[in-house]
């Protein structure tokens, strides 16, 4: 049985989750598992994540789930979905907030009207408002199995105000545009990671689960 767990750590909209992936892959055992032996015993990890950066990292570490999380990390396929993209990273700007380091790099906010230009050259901030919430093209920088059957370019929903930045491009799976290119998908060996919501991105949404769920990295 295709064991599906979706980590429960009590930031993310689990229940979206569950039931996109229901419509995606009807067949598998998909479970919202807030203990670390459900996590284990999983073949395969969902990592959803939203609110403030040091909330999500302050109630990881005290539901016990950070170990397992880790561990699926090293040895199973991982889907991280928006803030839980972003735990991925070493540091997030927000809280100034050490985060899991699986991938080296930071994250960092968009900058609105109320920052300083110079600290995000290249932005276009006189009309840029965060957060950036609503459809946005994905250009997709490379192949990946978790692409298949959806067109390059294709809309999804995103709803942010910081983005990751990594330091090694070889991890960017995905980009998009918002005053600047930002990343928006990340991969690297049995991990692929996504700053919008396959759960609100109606039809390519559910084939990227769909994909996930029979993805064998």
């Amino acid at each position: 049985m295709n064991t599906i767990a979706i980590v429960d750590y009590g930031m993310g909209n689990f229940h979206s989750v569950a039931r996109a992936l229901h419509a995606a892959a009807p067949d598998a055992d998909i479970r919202i598992c807030n203990k670390a032996h459900e996590i284990q015993n999983a073949s395969r990890v969902v990592f959803p994540g939203q609110g403030a950066m040091p909330d999500c990292i302050r109630t990881l570490n005290e539901s016990g789930l950070r170990e397992a999380v880790l561990d699926a990390a090293r040895n199973k396929p991982l889907l991280g979905v928006c803030v839980g993209e972003q735990m991925l990273f070493t540091r997030s700007d927000e809280g100034d907030t050490e985060c899991l380091d699986i991938f080296p790099g930071q994250v960092r906010r968009f900058a609105g009207p109320q920052y300083a230009s110079a600290a995000n050259p290249g932005q276009d901030t006189e009309l840029l408002k965060v957060p950036h919430m609503g459809w946005n093209r994905v250009q997709q920088t490379r192949p990946h199995a978790l692409w298949e059957g959806i067109p390059d370019n294709t809309h999804f929903y995103f709803v942010h105000s910081y983005y990751v930045q990594p330091a090694d491009a070889a991890l960017i799976a995905g980009q998009a545009h918002y005053g600047v290119s930002f990343t928006c998908a990340v991969a690297a060996d049995n991990i692929f990671a996504v700053q919008f919501h396959p759960e609100k991105s109606a039809d390519p949404g559910l084939r990227l689960y769909s994909n996930f769920v029979s993805w064998n990295p």
